[in-house]
């Protein structure tokens, strides 16, 4: 008799790759602006839309509550965390004044090694929008000013804005997929390697600042939308 052929062994995800995929999942499809701010988040809907077991869905509730996205509520449930016009202004209002004070403390001209990161991360940035990759686009755009701010030399701070950069981000990332928005941001990108190149600390921060104005008004005129259309 013939020795029998071992099967091959097949990479099934494990249940921690499968919770994370519900999380990723559910977590772009609210960042991304397919679940509008406000939207019910029924498990029944997101079971079958994620073909997750209810005890994946709920992982995935409560881990993107945590992160300020999902709103759950007693006698309500889970919706699309919603954030007021005066809301929006207030936290943009504390990013603005973190993102300033940082790029101030940002020592001019820059090392060759940052110009250096700082261009490679434009780089996959571009080839991610290039290739419509929404989830690749914000990654690597998180990882473009992340790596910038943290040239301020404060930990501390930069910890501070990374958690103002998730508190944000409902109200951001869609404009990740808007074109016009995108090609904003690559000119700007490109513009704060300039000017690390040089002296002025006053433009980069200011222009860091600027930066974050096209997402910050899409997002109000988006909810002034939905408001006046109810």
């Amino acid at each position: 008799m013939k020795p029998q052929t071992a099967l091959p062994e097949t990479n099934a995800p494990t249940r921690e790759e499968e919770q994370a995929e519900v999380i990723r999942r559910l977590e772009e499809d609210i960042i991304f602006g397919r679940l509008a701010p406000g939207a019910r988040l029924v498990e029944d809907t997101l079971m079958s839309r994620y073909g997750a077991s209810r005890h994946f869905v709920r992982q995935a509730l409560f881990q993107l509550e945590r992160q300020g996205i999902v709103l759950r509520e007693k006698n309500i449930g889970a919706t699309v965390r919603f954030y007021s016009a005066e809301e929006v202004r207030q936290i943009y209002e504390v990013r603005e004044m973190l993102t300033r004070q940082a790029a101030l403390m940002i020592a001019l001209p820059a090392p060759a090694g940052l110009i250096e990161q700082l261009t490679e991360l434009q780089r996959r940035y571009c080839a991610k929008a290039d290739a419509r990759d929404l989830r690749g686009i914000h990654e690597a755009n998180d990882a473009f000013h992340v790596a910038l701010f943290s040239a301020c030399g404060n930990p501390y701070l930069v910890r501070s804005l990374q958690d103002y950069m998730n508190l944000t981000l409902p109200m951001r990332a869609k404009n990740l997929a808007d074109r016009e928005g995108l090609a904003l941001s690559r000119r700007q990108h490109e513009l704060m390697i300039e000017l690390l190149k040089g002296r002025d600390s006053w433009a980069l921060a200011q222009l860091c600042v600027d930066h974050m104005q096209f997402s910050k008004a899409d997002y109000l005129g988006r909810i002034a939308g939905e408001k006046s259309a109810e």
